[in-house]
């Protein structure tokens, strides 16, 4: 009887670190692959293609089905619709835990996780982006599945984000003028290193909880990537240091050389003021240690870069025929709140505040129509009680003039509590407006966009005042020992 392979379903397949770790785990493992275009994709002996949108709870246990290993290699600094109201921070929430609850609901026995390098020292004082990598990895430890968090800094390969980025701004410039964050340290590793290190936490280690730093054998600053960059390439650059120039203007800078898409450029530069080394609490022997040295790995980089076709223009954002919206925010919760709560209250807010001018009804079952043109309802929203629990709040955009009923299929409203904080996101997920979008994006859009600014600052209003309140009451409990 042949032995069962280890399943494994690595969420972001196609992206650059997935499309190399299948390579890696060919022959070793039964892979699904998950992607949101995944349909068209053809399967082999070793691999499943299976599509999934992880913006979708119903996606992500659907996909996640059958498989021991889950790995999680997705983020959302890249437009996901054609409108996206929202910060990448909270579009990783809803992306992680979705993937968490599934991974938890599939009985998998392990997620594994590649995120960043967190600096000890600096975790109260963290960029956007790492700490946005943080929450992701909190959230992903809160439904009981051991996770595995591969923490890496700068990723030497030829796609990506980082290095390509460094490596154009080598190419392009013969002098370049660098900001105090090119002096930080950074101990940056080898695509093969971190590939080597994934397959091994998969294939080779028992599930645990446990957080590994990796990194190559050199530390350096960027200043010096960039020296060794510019040989490897055969060129000279020039170097002028400078204590003045602004974490703004290296963004831009940045944004404007390289042509790179400032939705990937910034959250990155934030972060490069950090020193990236590894941390030695997070030291594991036989996966810490990267051992290709920078100037090995750069040069493999640029050979494969410069055998790859260079697209012109700006990167092609998946999905830009498709006339779809998400908008999402993040709102306070006063104390002790669910998310169900918070999504009674607000159709019960949204009734108060949107009258006289928009006529609002809410039944008893919570469904809720929005405006009304003579007969005829704006908008209409169905409570899901089946898929709604007190963490997570469901509502399907059923109806209404402003929805164009013949192309909307998983048009959805929801209420997610973030797990370990008193916040809830709020949002709108494929969307596609009735309205022409020139007519939709100045109007219905903006109103949108109104209306939640305006729940966010009740909601803080709200938080502030029950805080307030509780606090004042402590003044009045009495001292027993001080009365008896």
């Amino acid at each position: 009887m042949t032995e069962r392979k280890l399943v494994v379903a690595v969420a972001g397949a196609s992206g650059y670190i997935g499309h190399n770790l299948l390579k890696r785990l060919k022959g070793h493992a039964k892979v699904i692959a998950l992607s949101r275009n995944g349909d068209q994709r053809k399967n082999t002996d070793d691999v499943e293609w299976r599509s999934c949108d992880l913006f979708s709870m119903k996606d992500a246990e659907k996909a996640l089905e059958g498989a021991d290993i889950a790995v999680y290699l997705v983020h959302s600094m890249l437009k996901s619709a054609r409108l996206t109201q929202g910060s990448f921070e909270d579009m990783d929430v809803i992306l992680a835990d979705n993937f968490a609850q599934a991974a938890k609901k599939q009985g998998i026995q392990e997620i594994v996780y590649l995120s960043g390098i967190i600096p000890k020292e600096e975790e109260q004082d963290l960029s956007r982006h790492l700490k946005s990598r943080l929450e992701c990895e909190r959230i992903l430890r809160s439904y009981g599945v051991p996770v595995t968090a591969l923490r890496a800094g700068l990723i030497i390969g030829p796609k990506g984000s980082s290095f390509p980025i460094l490596s154009k701004l080598v190419r392009r410039l013969p002098m370049m003028i660098l900001p105090k964050w090119t002096r930080s340290n950074t101990q940056p590793v080898a695509l093969t290193d971190v590939l080597k290190a994934l397959s091994a936490i998969i294939l080779e280690f028992e599930p645990k909880e446990r957080t590994i730093d990796i990194g190559g054998p050199e530390v350096m600053t960027y200043k010096k990537m960039m020296e060794l960059t510019a040989d490897a390439l055969g060129t000279k650059r020039r170097f002028l240091d400078v204590p003045f120039f602004s974490l703004n203007l290296s963004r831009l800078w940045l944004t404007l050389v390289t042509q790179s898409s400032k939705e990937m450029v910034y959250p990155l530069v934030e972060s490069l003021r950090h020193p990236m080394v590894v941390n030695p609490e997070n030291h594991l022997v036989g996966i810490s240690d990267g051992k290709i040295p920078f100037m090995e790995a750069a040069k493999e980089a640029l050979r494969i870069e410069a055998e790859t076709p260079e697209k012109s223009g700006r990167p092609i954002v998946f999905g830009p025929l498709k006339q779809d919206v998400r908008s999402v925010q993040r709102i306070e919760l006063p104390n002790g709140w669910t998310a169900d709560e918070a999504a009674r209250y607000y159709v019960k807010w949204l009734q108060t505040f949107l009258n006289p001018w928009v006529m609002t009804t809410v039944d008893d079952d919570l469904n809720c129509k929005i405006g009304f043109i003579g007969n005829r309802t704006l908008l209409e929203l169905q409570y899901s009680p089946e898929r709604s629990t007190e963490d997570r709040a469901l509502y399907y955009i059923t109806g209404g003039f402003l929805m164009d009923a013949t192309v909307n299929q998983r048009g959805r409203m929801e209420f997610r509590k973030i797990p370990g904080a008193e916040e809830v996101i709020i949002a709108i997920h494929d969307y596609l407006p009735a309205l022409p979008w020139f007519i939709y994006y100045v109007t219905q859009a903006n109103m949108h966009a109104f209306v939640m600014w305006s729940f966010q600052r009740h909601m803080h209003a709200l938080t502030v005042s029950e805080q307030t309140r509780l606090d004042v009451s402590k003044l009045y409990i009495p001292d027993v020992e001080s009365v008896t």
